[in-house]
């Protein structure tokens, strides 16, 4: 059966939604909240909240803003069930009014709308990047799972894009972090974000069915350790695809290269591993036109020896071989060693599918390696990256937050003693400022109704960190970055597929200077309030200071 079709796929993501984030998939005090608004009859105020990290992830300077897709078809299938409130109805406090769950019953975001950076954008610490508007009790109901969608989307393709920067452009990465990821769901979203994020291939079979990703993969060490002797080997034949019918003993074949490549090579015969030879025999008979195995169970040089025997049988039929990988040890050593075999063999025997052979890499790979490996002379063309990568080992939450900014079209904001917890009230614009080169230098968070900054024109502003100071910025282009996307309980704009995605993540990534992309120390971001935002948020400290003098007076 073929993986889905793109209105297949979008059908089973929509079905996928509800099964994978029902409404329950939220903290019980959300629902405790919503009762006391509706209590309170405030659950139909109108409130804005606002979706935004604190810190960019990894230590870097930048993340990729991820998981708006799913967002759009949760708010759109949102609705509780009857069941949902029989459960619900035996976990909040026994005196709940039994009409507050008649009331969830009928609910739905048919009053929501949602304005965001568009996704696979670059993005940065403190910029809003999503705003929920609607009644009060459903947008605060809302929090839990919107945050759930964006946070690890966001984050572990944030990664697969750092990995992507480690490794250049010209080599291939294997997404293979399945079995260490948490869980069946962390796997799936893990394959999805990482391909979005720039890796080329996964593990995943079943990512590659939903999401039509192109999946990779041949063998392990346990298959290869299953074998003893070349007795093990069945069928031992293989018709070669020159046209000839009469099937070829492909192990006498083998045996015949083996002692030509161990006098080329002046290996010593006596030291080949018979097991790992019927192994390769065995897996080369079942796909010779796939025939790429683990070099290394035993040794890289008895596999290398293995391998160009039983690729030379092959080629001699007619195949092609892919390559081999390599999964201990020194990389990128091997790698040289590898290649070097790979050359003499071609030239030697005038086999020139052996010029072209692959190479893979995979041992265990975080960041680090990635970026000692690129600087270190190799012959890898591809890297299969696991643990690292899906459990995001360096940090493993992006930590973003939705805060309320505004209720009854009256700002909010909250005061904390910690200034990077407090937050920026009104509803805003937010646009991004690109100097004479065409790079980003600038976020300008302003309040909605402010004019637009004008290009080519000085703009004051008041970068966040900076102990309120101003600043003058002049920028040669301005983006803006919010859009209409869910408006009244209906996606605004068609949904983009997961190539697009991806084309929009690299093309995002490439307009960064490489003192924001570098991956260590890099320079840090600007993100600036506009004069209006920043007298705004001036007053609200200054009220608040009065207000709790006055409380306390009396």
């Amino acid at each position: 059966m073929a993986a889905p079709s793109g209105s297949k796929r979008l059908r089973f993501m929509r079905r996928s939604i509800r099964e994978r984030v029902p409404p329950l998939l939220t903290d019980l005090y959300q629902f405790t909240m919503a009762y006391a608004y509706w209590r309170a009859k405030r659950h139909q105020e109108p409130a804005v909240f606002e979706l935004f990290f604190r810190d960019a992830p990894f230590g870097g300077g930048f993340s990729l803003f991820a998981g708006l897709t799913d967002c759009l078809l949760f708010l759109r299938e949102f609705r509780f069930s009857d069941e949902d409130m029989d459960f619900l109805s035996s976990v909040m406090p026994p005196d709940t009014d039994s009409a507050f769950f008649q009331f969830l019953r009928g609910l739905d975001c048919s009053g929501v709308s949602l304005r965001s950076v568009p996704e696979g954008s670059v993005v940065f610490a403190r910029t809003p990047l999503m705003e929920v508007a609607g009644p009060l009790a459903v947008v605060q109901l809302l929090e839990t799972s919107l945050l759930c969608l964006v946070n690890y989307a966001s984050l572990v393709c944030s990664n697969a894009a750092r990995f992507r920067l480690a490794a250049g452009p010209s080599k291939k990465l294997l997404e293979m972090g399945l079995r260490r990821a948490q869980g069946p769901d962390g796997g799936l979203s893990a394959s999805r974000y990482t391909y979005i994020g720039g890796f080329d291939l996964t593990s995943n079979v079943q990512a590659g069915f939903l999401f039509g990703i192109p999946v990779a993969g041949t063998m392990a060490h346990s298959y290869v350790t299953s074998f003893g002797s070349l007795e093990e080997v069945w069928p031992q034949t293989l018709v070669a695809l020159n046209g000839d019918p009469d099937p070829v003993n492909v192990v006498s074949l083998t045996k015949g290269w083996l002692s030509r490549v161990c006098k080329l090579l002046a290996a010593e015969p006596g030291k080949i591993r018979e097991g790992e030879l019927a192994a390769f025999l065995t897996y080369a008979i079942a796909y010779p036109q796939n025939f790429l195995p683990v070099i290394d169970s035993y040794s890289v040089g008895c596999g290398l020896l293995n391998f160009c025997a039983v690729a030379l049988m092959l080629c001699e039929l007619g195949y092609r071989p892919m390559g081999v990988r390599l999964d201990s040890g020194d990389l990128c050593k091997q790698s040289l060693e590898v290649r070097r075999v790979f050359t003499l063999c071609c030239k030697h025997f005038s086999i020139p599918a052996f010029d072209s052979l692959v190479i893979v890499g995979t041992n265990n790979i975080s960041e680090q390696s990635m970026v000692e490996l690129s600087k270190k002379e190799n012959e890898i063309n591809t890297v299969g990256v696991g643990t690292h990568l899906v459990t995001c080992t360096k940090q493993p939450s992006l930590g973003c937050v939705y805060k309320l900014v505004e209720v009854r079209g009256r700002p909010r904001m909250k005061i904390s003693e910690d200034p990077e917890k407090s937050t920026l009230p009104g509803r805003k614009s937010v646009y991004r400022l690109l100097d004479s080169e065409g790079y980003p230098f600038l976020d300008l968070v302003s309040l909605v109704g402010e004019p637009a900054p004008q290009a080519g024109l000085p703009l004051s502003c008041f970068p966040l960190g900076c102990d309120g100071a101003s600043t003058s910025v002049t920028a040669a282009q301005v983006i803006c970055l919010r859009q209409e996307v869910f408006i009244n309980g209906e996606i605004w704009k068609p949904l983009e597929s997961m190539a697009v995605t991806r084309a929009k993540v690299q093309s995002s990534i490439q307009t960064l200077h490489v003192r924001h992309k570098r991956l260590q120390e890099p320079e840090s971001y600007t993100v600036a309030l506009s004069e209006s935002l920043h007298k705004l948020v001036t007053e609200i400290q200054t009220d608040s200071s009065s207000s709790s003098s006055i409380l306390l007076a009396n």
